[in-house]
């Protein structure tokens, strides 16, 4: 955990660094909270099933810090007139999130009486995530229009990098509730004698992931938005929930979908 933090750490400060260059050039902040649901698609269930995606859905918050460069804080005026100034934001995150996992669909239906679906539903899973990262979010329309009102929503879409510290944990009911005896698993994830890794890690992991959104902003007040964002978020890892077995049907890495709700003010 030592180590996760200290990562952490450095990659918080190499944020707070880069918003502080932005703040000494005068431009203007903007700070908020984020809440919403999440699917998690993992390698517990099919993916491609709508028992799994609903099933398996959790629950996310963050803080979120834009720069924006359509405003100058340090004379309470208007920046230079680019279309990038006019059109861009840069946001910073610190978001968790967490969702309880289980095997859903075909394989532990009604019908299946089998041992291998005894072991499946008998199979639980938590994936929880500590993410800090950095989007840059485009708005077609112009920015500094929106402030003055000339409109009350602004579209945008983002696209940025996320570092996430996971804490997946595993646990089973079947046989002796010992996750890690191969006789409690589905008996396709492993087999001794060709597979050299568990399919099950329950160690905490560091992950890079790529995050992209799409969303709206809603002008309440001079100096507050209300922000709707639905988010993907593909990790460049597949340990995210604890599981990582080689079925083709499972075969990409941890991913989710999240809808958050957010409320957005200026703070100069």
């Amino acid at each position: 955990m030592a180590l996760n933090l200290k990562q952490l750490t450095i990659i918080f400060v190499l944020l707070a660094n880069v918003n502080n260059v932005f703040s000494q050039l005068g431009f203007s902040h903007e700070i908020g909270a984020i809440v919403g649901p999440v699917q998690f698609r993992s390698d517990f269930g099919s993916r491609n099933e709508e028992e799994t995606n609903f099933g398996n859905s959790g629950i996310g918050i963050g803080i979120v810090h834009y720069i924006n460069f359509a405003y100058r804080a340090d004379c309470n005026c208007y920046s230079t007139d680019t279309y990038f100034n006019d059109h861009f934001k840069l946001r910073s995150e610190i978001s968790w999130n967490k969702t309880n996992l289980q095997h859903h669909g075909e394989w532990v239906g009604p019908d299946n009486v089998s041992d291998n679906a005894d072991r499946l539903r008998a199979q639980r899973g938590v994936a929880e995530n500590f993410d800090v990262g950095m989007q840059l979010e485009y708005f077609p329309l112009s920015i500094r229009s929106f402030q003055a009102f000339s409109y009350r929503f602004a579209p945008f879409i983002s696209l940025g990098a996320h570092y996430t510290s996971s804490s997946p944990q595993g646990s089973t009911d079947y046989g002796d509730g010992n996750i890690f005896n191969q006789n409690n698993i589905y008996s396709y994830w492993f087999d001794p004698a060709t597979d050299t890794e568990y399919p099950i890690n329950l160690d905490k992991v560091n992950a890079w992931s790529v995050v992209t959104s799409v969303g709206v902003r809603y002008k309440l007040t001079e100096l507050s938005d209300l922000m709707l964002d639905l988010r993907w978020q593909y990790y460049f890892s597949d340990w995210i929930d604890g599981l990582d077995h080689k079925l083709d049907y499972n075969k990409y890495n941890d991913w989710l979908v999240w809808l958050n709700f957010g409320y957005i003010y200026y703070l100069d």
